[in-house]
């Protein structure tokens, strides 16, 4: 079962695949998705990313949470539970 995590603060310009390439040295990610806004498709800071394994999901919050990019800071935690 998949382990789903929010992960904010990194820089609003990244792209899904420059993300990817942060987060996957770390653990396998399953589906990964920035949000954006509805109207401008601008990335709002966050996105939520499902890594195969429990232990991927720590190794992720482990090396990146609190990381410093730019003027920004990384928070990676497990994401909610949503109604299950």
């Amino acid at each position: 079962m998949s382990i789903k995590l929010f992960v904010g603060g990194y820089p609003l310009e990244m792209e899904e695949m420059e993300l990817a390439q942060l987060i996957a040295p770390h653990g396998d990610i399953v589906v990964m998705k920035i949000v954006r806004d509805k109207k401008t498709r601008k990335a709002k800071g966050y996105a939520f990313v499902e890594m195969a394994t429990r232990a991927d999901a720590i190794a992720v919050i482990a090396a990146l949470g609190g990381v410093s990019m730019g003027r920004r800071r990384l928070t990676v935690r497990l994401a909610p539970e949503s109604g299950k």
